[in-house]
């Protein structure tokens, strides 16, 4: 059985409120490639949820960054649930944690959240893959592409349909903070470069995007991987 390994924005699902309308598609798609023998890993993000609960705190109180992270590992973990129980006829019972840990199970979905301070969940995706010796992820998040440079910013910024991991670094930059909102976490990206993963960046509410991925058909996106 192939396992793809998914890591959807939290943005995706809660933009600010839950919309259960891409919910009901994301459902019906994933459900119509595990009729074909396919088996997902998905680990949901904290997106609006995490930075909405994140600025409050900042607001009352001088938070530290362990406290901010931790913040958003327990928005994605309700996005976890939430998804978790919209799969639940196919679902793995348990929603995963801990990235490193043996999972043992013949369920066709398997659900993911965030684990521990010092990252996002695009880290936590990367461990996921080598745990399952999956060699690719498929980032969705609210972008089409990755570009060479900050397009809110820079009105010539050039969108990228492939880019190495050396060079993607130079875009991410090298250290984390809680809330940064760049297409792969500085963290993450130095381990996918070390484990030679290829990631797809791809726009998540575009569904029929997605499924040209998942059907090795030309998509929109961009590909990350050493070259």
């Amino acid at each position: 059985m192939e396992t793809i390994v998914i890591s959807l924005g939290g943005s995706i699902i809660v933009p600010d409120e839950i919309d259960y309308e891409i919910l009901k598609r994301f459902k019906k798609l994933i459900e119509e490639y595990i009729n074909k023998g396919f088996r997902f890993l998905i680990i949901v993000g904290g997106g609006h949820t995490a930075r909405k609960y994140q600025r409050a705190a900042s607001k009352i109180w001088g938070i530290d960054d362990e406290d901010l992270d931790w913040i958003g590992i327990h928005s994605t973990r309700i996005n976890a649930h939430l998804l978790r129980t919209i799969f639940k006829k196919n679902a793995f019972s348990k929603v995963i944690k801990d990235p490193t840990e043996e999972i043992e199970t013949d369920k066709k979905i398997i659900i993911a959240s965030g684990w521990k301070p010092g990252w996002s969940t695009d880290y936590d995706a990367v461990l996921l893959a080598k745990n399952l010796r999956c060699s690719e992820i498929i980032n969705l998040s609210n972008i089409d592409y990755v570009f060479d440079k900050d397009p809110k910013m820079n009105k010539d910024a050039k969108a990228l349909n492939h880019i190495s991991w050396k060079d993607f670094r130079k875009i991410v930059g090298e250290n984390w903070d809680p809330g940064l909102n760049v297409p792969f976490d500085p963290i993450a990206t130095k381990e996918a470069e070390k484990l030679n993963l290829k990631v797809i960046i791809a726009n998540g509410k575009n569904l029929d995007n997605l499924r040209n991925i998942l059907e090795n058909k030309e998509f929109t996106g961009t590909i990350i991987k050493n070259q």
